[in-house]
């Protein structure tokens, strides 16, 4: 086996672990059997079944086997992985793809050619300068796919890639399909060809769709040395019935990518207290379209919000309802877009797939469904009966409302299929970003019953009405004072009961397109020591030079008419009103100098859940947790040691960040602590050793994952690296209930509340530089009211994801709940529950602070700016009679331990 190349494959193509897996059972087989041209074929099964048990036939006349992957986890990067793999290691140059409709078969020449977004060999150098030659059903008569045809052979590899449903079709009748057919130009069929190459490899895309076809019995002829078929559904639907793959070699189930987190969760929806004996059949209906709506607007709000505040791309998503029939399906768009379904909001925002849907119609519905994902489509609702099969890669699908008649498991698994994808590619921790909700009011009992089966892709359920609020959701967008100030006009600011002088500086438009593009070119100075430095006279011309390539293409005549001094003025003014509105907040990477020691911390090993026990020779074990069969080894190969201890001591030194030097005796300490724990249990020693043989991966895997909460790093020194002097202030972004209005700061919330107070949105602020702000406690509320009391304070506010950038413990980064900035000093502020204050997790982030404070203070003291300090405040310490002095004398934290910071 090439380790080489899988591992060049991997890394370069960013294979996830069963996509690695894949390609390590390619690369064995390519060991144990010959692939050549009219092999034995028997020889060859026999040879795989003998250490892959679970294929038990190729149901070819050729080797073919099936890699079995949940849908979302990356088939077609496989497929190059596969390719570039073969051509590496074995020298194959031939290719031959199937896809099963047009959709796939369009999306598989897109995916194969260089330069587009998800081109599968970009980073492998071997393609970089000569990239495979891509021949398709529709260009191939044109000989370009023959190398006896070409003056000069450069020695790249052809893939085809050839759409089944067309040859099927062609193959009707008894008929040949066209590429057997003789071609003039090529002097032969192409099929010939194909069929005449000693070194043709087929890549079967969904396969399960055509299986049993005409056209792929005439394309199996083309005797390739190897078949390699990749389905989520290794089944082919005989009636009623489903007769599993024989060929199977890998399977990755959905249950295995949802744990994984490759996919989406499903989860399946009600109502709170909700009763369908209450309900008609059409009231049933109409209720869970309702929901479906109301968990569609909620999503689409928490999408919008997590991308504003983590400067991502905003998702569009969209509701997939699913019809009884053609009839049904029409109704239903009918019932969504008329003024009576949620006062017409929907009006052309739905689109319906079924068969009746014909012509030029049916083509402006597919390309919008094709587009769905697109920002500017306006769709959001979908209705389809049976339409939608593999190949409509959607990842915005977040909503589905199934209404037609169906058992629980046949309901989950046929409705989710198309909506697992994730938008940003992995999950990000957001519940609702990271889930697909099936609304099933009267199906939400038997299928929570059926998520109790391990194998259940549903594992949690959600009420409307408790964990969704029935008003809906609203995406609130705060603009920094600052912002405002700039582009309010003085109307419109009076309308709104403020100063006109404090919410406008500039009245003509014109003037304010200045102010704005000042804003947006300020952006590009954050790497200057601070904000005051925006008002160098070099700073400032670059500046003005900058605005006018901005402005004067959109402005023409009235940039002009303002003439530049006035520029300049708009300029000087808007940058002195920055400084005066914002916080500079320095970026910090605060690095060891000196000598720097960094190692493992003395500590007992958690055995608590080591239970493994021996295993008899080449055991197949059934995994409860995928269904998975996996073959463990049978002892071959694997050294004897002196210790059994040794066993665990030689993998854990295979670790990078392990030094056996430096660890030996923790090392042996923590592996005798393994064997210790397995003789508690196991009486002979002989079945002690055959578990550390066994199952020694696992120990060292839970052994080094117990290290790493134990590592530390000294150094004799730590200096701060500056990398930008501020950062200039964002939109904040926010959820709330549809019917939330902004509230008084001041006035207290009512006991009965305070659970819900990281629901409301508090304004009527003077010294915040945001209007509005969010509180996770009333304890944040009333440190508030004490920072809009105190004279010596200037301006504050609550800082957003990225506006600080505190790393503890290893790569997590923490987040201040206030930063503020009085006459004298700045401060970060992190109110508290008093029984908190001496736990762990809240003193490393209290540290990391502390420690960032000192540099940033450091970092001011060079131009005269004022110092930082850190304040941890117990919520018993918050009263309206404190002023900030008085909790900073109280509530100053002091780095624990200087030279043993965990993590860094």
């Amino acid at each position: 086996m090439s380790i080489q190349h899988i591992n060049s494959i991997s890394n370069r193509l960013s294979l996830r672990p069963p996509q690695r897996d894949s390609l390590e059972i390619l690369a064995r087989i390519c060991e144990i059997i010959t692939l050549e041209k009219n092999s034995d074929t028997a020889q060859a099964l026999e040879i795989i079944k003998s250490e892959f048990s679970t294929v038990e036939d190729f149901e070819r006349d050729f080797p073919s086997l099936c890699f079995a992957l949940a849908t979302g986890v990356g088939k077609t990067r496989l497929m190059g992985a596969f390719i570039s793999y073969l051509y590496m290691s074995q020298g194959i140059r031939h290719f031959f793809v199937l896809a099963p409709n047009l959709t796939i078969y369009n999306k598989l020449i897109a995916d194969f050619k260089p330069n587009t977004p998800k081109y599968v060999f970009q980073g492998i150098s071997e393609f970089a300068v000569n990239p495979p030659e891509i021949i398709t059903g529709d260009d191939y008569e044109s000989g370009r796919g023959m190398r006896g045809g070409r003056l000069f052979d450069m020695g790249e590899v052809h893939v085809n890639i050839f759409n089944i449903s067309k040859i099927n079709s062609e193959v009707r009748g008894g008929k040949s399909p066209r590429i057997k057919r003789l071609s003039e130009y090529i002097g032969q069929s192409y099929f010939d060809y194909l069929a005449g190459l000693d070194d043709l490899v087929m890549l079967m895309d969904e396969s399960h769709r055509y299986r049993a076809s005409a056209g792929v019995r005439a394309i199996n002829e083309l005797k390739p040395i190897l078949g390699l078929e990749l389905t989520a559904t290794p089944q082919v639907e005989r009636g009623q019935r489903a007769e599993p793959f024989k060929n199977v070699i890998y399977s990755y189930p959905l249950s295995s990518a949802m744990d994984d987190g490759f996919v989406k969760e499903p989860a399946v929806a009600t109502r709170e207290n909700f009763d369908a004996a209450n309900y008609t059949p059409d009231g049933l209906e109409k209720v869970k379209l309702e929901d479906g709506i109301r968990i569609h607007e909620n999503t689409k709000v928490e999408l919008e919000v997590y991308a504003r505040n983590n400067e991502k791309q905003i998702v569009k998503p969209f509701m997939l309802v699913v019809a009884q029939d053609t009839t049904h399906a029409n109704a239903l768009q009918q019932v969504i877009e008329s003024e009576d379904f949620f006062e017409g909001r929907y009006k052309d925002k739905v689109i319906t797939i079924h068969s009746n849907v014909r012509g030029e119609i049916k083509d402006e519905v597919v390309e919008q469904l094709l587009t769905v994902e697109h920002p500017d489509n306006p769709i959001e609702i979908v209705i389809h009966v049976n339409m939608l099969k593999e190949g409509w890669d959607v990842t915005n699908l977040y909503t589905i409302v199934p209404l037609r008649a169906a058992n629980s498991r046949t309901l989950v698994e046929q409705s989710i299929g198309r909506g697992l994808r994730l938008p940003y590619g992995k999950r990000v921790g957001i519940p609702t970003v990271d889930r697909l909700t099936i609304v099933s009011h009267d199906r939400f009992q038997e299928i929570i019953d059926h998520a109790n089966d391990p194998n259940s892709i549903i594992r949690t359920g959600i009420v409307i009405g408790k964990d969704i609020p029935e008003a809906g959701k609203k995406a609130v967008i705060v603009e920094s004072e600052f912002e405002k100030t700039i582009s309010v006009p003085p109307a419109k600011a009076s309308e709104k009961g403020e100063a006109a002088e404090s919410r406008s500086l500039f009245e003509k438009p014109e003037e304010q397109e200045v102010a704005k593009a000042t804003f947006q070119v300020i952006r590009q100075y954050e790497r200057l020591r601070g904000s005051d430095q925006l008002q160098r006279e070099d700073i400032q011309e670059e500046i003005v030079k900058s605005v006018e390539e901005i402005v004067r293409p959109k402005q023409g005549l009235l940039f002009d008419a303002l003439g530049e001094k006035t520029v300049a003025k708009i300029v000087k003014e808007t940058t002195t009103l920055y400084q005066n509105l914002s916080i500079d907040i320095p970026k910090i990477v605060v690095l060891p100098k000196g000598e720097v020691a960094a190692g493992y911390e003395d500590f007992d090993l958690n055995t608590t859940n080591i239970n493994l026990q021996p295993v008899s020779q080449d055991i197949l074990i059934q995994h409860l947790h995928d269904m998975q069969r996996y073959k463990l080894r049978d002892g071959s190969g694997i050294i004897e040691e002196k210790r059994p201890e040794d066993y665990m001591v030689r993998g854990l030194i295979d670790f990078n960040d392990i030094s056996y030097d430096d660890h030996a005796a923790l090392l042996y300490k923590l592996a005798g602590q393994v064997v210790t724990h397995l003789r508690s249990y196991l009486t002979e020693e002989e079945d002690v050793l055959n578990s550390l043989q066994y199952h020694q991966q696992i120990l060292v895997n839970l052994i080094h994952a117990q290290m790493q909460d134990h590592f530390v790093e000294s150094a004799t020194s730590y200096e701060a690296h500056v990398t930008k002097g501020f950062r200039t202030l964002r939109p904040n972004s926010y959820t709330a209930g549809a019917d939330e209005v902004i509230r008084n700061f001041r006035t207290p919330i009512p006991e009965g509340k305070k659970n819900r107070i990281r629901n409301m949105l508090f304004g009527e602020f003077e010294r915040c530089l945001y209007s509005v702000q969010k509180f996770d406690t009333d304890s944040e509320r009333r440190f508030a009211v004490i920072l809009e009391s105190d004279e010596d304070v200037l301006k504050w506010y609550k800082p957003a994801k990225g506006d600080f950038q505190i790393h503890y413990s290893h790569d997590k980064s923490y987040e201040p709940d206030f930063v503020v900035e009085t006459k004298t000093d700045k401060y970060i502020c992190e109110p508290k529950r008093a029984s908190e204050i001496e736990d762990e997790t809240v003193l490393a982030k209290a540290d990391a602070a502390t420690v960032w404070c000192e540099h940033a203070t450091i970092h001011a003291k060079t131009y005269g700016g004022k110092s930082w300090t850190y304040l941890l405040i117990p919520h018993d310490q918050i009263s309206e009679q404190m002023s900030l002095s008085g909790l900073a004398s109280k509530c100053t934290h002091k780095e624990r331990n200087r030279n043993a910071r965990p993590g860094r």
